[in-house]
């Protein structure tokens, strides 16, 4: 039985088959024989620095007068693909009158985040990013749910590191 839409004839096969074989190798021997980088973690975890594009946990950065540029929109909570991100806003009246929507807590589940940075793009003003910390382990789930608006915690954070 012969098939006509047969790309190699048997010597052809057998030919195309060595050769893809041969790249294969090269690549492997081209990688066991690259300089080994090894980084030695708990040791040096003060001087161990993740990529530029890492996605560790949420923060949401404080100026100096501890303000920060959340404006409680929700827009982040919206983007969030498995609500993470719970936005809580009051409306307070301002000196001349005004009503204005101000952020009364922001809760990031870390425990359930996919690190997809959806409600980082969705943000209109910056006002939340993903840092460099990449150690989440805790023995209580309920450990992993943060307030993100409350710049004492990462005050304690800092504290912790020290």
């Amino acid at each position: 039985m012969e098939y006509k839409d047969q790309k190699y004839t048997y010597l052809g096969g057998l030919i195309h088959g060595i050769s893809t074989l041969a790249t294969g190798m090269k690549t492997s021997i081209k990688v066991y024989f690259r300089k080994k980088v090894t980084e030695q973690y708990p040791e040096n975890r003060k001087e161990l620095k993740m990529f530029d594009r890492f996605r560790g946990t949420l923060a949401m950065p404080h100026n100096e007068n501890n303000e920060h540029r959340c404006v409680a929109c929700g827009l982040c909570q919206i983007a969030c693909p498995n609500d993470t991100i719970t936005v809580t806003s009051e409306t307070i009246e301002t000196e001349d009158g005004k009503k204005k929507k101000i952020l009364a807590k922001y809760e990031y589940d870390l425990g359930a985040c996919m690190f997809c940075q959806l409600c980082v793009n969705a943000c209109p003003h910056d006002a939340i990013t993903f840092d460099q910390n990449f150690e989440h382990a805790v023995f209580d789930r309920t450990k992993l749910v943060l307030q993100l608006n409350h710049a004492g915690s990462k005050v304690i954070e800092k504290k912790k590191e020290v």
